[in-house]
């Protein structure tokens, strides 16, 4: 049921109790950062923080120790190559000219300087996208819809079942989406309005608790205003802001215009933008060399939590010392597609990657074998991929959530660690409330709540999710590479598993909303990822530094 205060809003708004009651709105997302800002770099024996000991290993372990550099692939929405603290971590591919137009060093992509982008085309860039729900209704709809269910061959009957369920999930999610969207954008309309309009008669640049109360009126407008910012303070304090609640608000009316008319919209078609034959998997040049694109918040976060210049005292340290940022574009606003996601891991396999991070994921993959054979190519080069398992509470052990490990024969790829996200405090909230988890499908988990990181226009901003969790691991498994270079992708994923910080009896609440259980059983390894410890351990498995 909605709670007391989106009913109250929803009544100032002007909307009818009743047609919302049914809504499941969410929360306006509140400040609950309580650690550090730095708090995923820090260490639990010694800051009694879960992070990940990135300054403590580089303070003792690995001091005046050589490295070398590792590249590491950030296929996501974007990255800010310019960015005041990645610019001097960026990848940089000296064999191309930049801006002449001509593919310099042969690879197949034209000006390929910090990387590529796999959803931009001649005339711009993908943005939104389609969810794969509804691609695979669009393709299953033109082969069903108007077929009688008793005239289904035998030898397609399980597909038709297939089409039933998928029709009926696409169903319901689009009406939700464009129901929330209708709600949460009337909702935003009529405060914004509000807050103008109160702005406006007071003559001030933002409204405070104090003002309502010797604000009198009977202008209908004003009162109707007034209800609405006072249903704020009361439920929101006198202090807070007017202004950063409306802009909670503006970005849940924005996912939900995203869901309502793109990810649902069967009328939507991105590939016109590409121009390529989307249905030709073989093809692999296309695309341009955008690699920051409409909206790279996404992966600059995450390209800032990887290697942020530990070294010019602005900003934030990301957590390796010696990385450079490979930028592929392949995630849009929506779900990625499988022949993006093939062809952006063997460019970064191509170009030199050591560590390719992948914090995306969706339930659908129906070209799959693609991605599988992408993925046997990356681990055939020793190259090491880090996923996100996702945001969905689940356990992946029984959903489904791709790209995945296991390959469609049921082989499992060995060059694979899967990421579950954590908080700072070893309580039963230490695991993230979003996180998927599966003790077969997860490896480990990581820093994922609250996370400070890099953003466009040199910006900073606190981010959470297991998309952030996937670079913390990949973070430390570049450490790992770039001091102990003789150690193969598979000893590193290794590494990383053996060394997790372990929390024995540690009883925690189940993403799911289930009873607590114990840690241990979420995962592979049963841990949290550890930089301090994974560097003891490899000291013992390299020969590169002395032991």
């Amino acid at each position: 049921m909605m709670n007391k205060f989106w009913m109250g809003l929803v009544v100032a708004a002007g909307l009818s109790v009743g047609n919302v009651l049914a809504f499941q709105a969410a929360e306006i997302a509140q400040d609950s950062t309580k650690a550090p800002k730095d708090w995923f770099l820090r260490d639990p024996e010694t800051d009694k923080l879960q992070g990940v000991s990135a300054d403590r290993v580089y303070n003792t372990l690995l001091k005046d120790k050589p490295s070398r550099t590792v590249i590491v692939a950030v296929i996501d929405s974007g990255v800010d190559v310019f960015h005041e603290d990645l610019k001097d971590v960026v990848w940089i591919n000296t064999g191309e000219i930049p801006d002449n137009g001509i593919d310099d060093d042969k690879n197949g992509y034209v000006d390929d300087v910090y990387g590529w982008n796999f959803i931009g085309g001649k005339e711009g860039n993908v943005s939104e996208d389609t969810y794969e729900l509804t691609r695979e209704y669009i393709r299953l709809k033109a082969k069903y819809e108007n077929v009688e269910e008793k005239k289904v061959p035998k030898k397609s009957q399980a597909e038709y079942a297939y089409y039933k369920d998928i029709k009926s999930k696409f169903k319901t999610r689009s009406e939700e989406a464009t129901q929330q969207y209708n709600m949460y954008n009337t909702i935003y309309t009529n405060i914004s309005f509000g807050n103008d309009t109160l702005k406006q008669i007071l003559k001030v640049d933002k409204i405070t608790a104090g003002m309502l109360d010797t604000l009198k009126s009977s202008d209908p407008v004003v009162a109707f205003s007034k209800n609405a910012i006072s249903i704020i303070f009361q439920n929101f304090g006198p202090d807070v802001e007017v202004d950063e609640v409306l802009e909670d608000l503006k970005g849940a009316v924005d996912y939900y215009r995203a869901q309502a008319l793109f990810g649902y919209n069967e009328d939507f078609d991105s590939r016109e933008i590409v121009g390529d034959n989307y249905n030709d998997l073989n093809e692999k040049y296309y695309g341009n060399n955008d690699v920051k694109g409409p909206d790279a918040e996404h992966g600059t976060h995450v390209a800032g939590i990887i290697a942020a210049n530990r070294k010019n005292d602005i900003g934030i340290k990301g957590i390796a010392d010696n990385v450079k940022i490979m930028a592929v574009r392949a995630v849009p606003d929506g779900d990625e597609r499988d022949k993006d996601v093939a062809n952006a891991i063997r460019y970064a396999v191509d170009n030199g990657a050591h560590i390719i991070n992948m914090s995306f994921g969706k339930s659908y993959s129906p070209q799959k074998d693609a991605v599988d054979k992408a993925v046997k190519y990356a681990e055939s080069k020793g190259v090491l991929l880090v996923h996100a398992a996702g945001n969905d509470g689940d356990d992946i052990d029984k959903k489904n959530n791709f790209p995945s490990r296991f390959y469609s024969d049921g082989k499992e790829a060995k060059n694979w660690i899967e990421v579950g996200a954590s908080s700072w405090g070893a309580d039963e909230n230490f695991v993230a409330s979003f996180s998927n988890y599966g003790k077969k499908s997860v490896d480990l988990f990581s820093p994922g709540v609250e996370i400070y990181s890099t953003i466009p226009d040199n910006k900073y901003k606190n981010n959470q999710g297991t998309s952030m969790a996937s670079p913390a691991a990949a973070g430390v498994a570049a450490i790992i590479m770039s001091y102990f270079p003789d150690l193969t992708a598979v000893q590193v994923k290794e590494i990383l598993n053996q060394s997790t910080r372990k929390f024995d009896g540690l009883k925690v609440i189940t993403p799911g909303g289930e009873a607590p259980v114990d840690f241990n059983k979420l995962s592979r390894s049963g841990g949290l990822v550890n930089a301090y410890e994974a560097v003891k351990l490899a000291m013992t498995m390299s020969k590169v530094l002395e032991k």
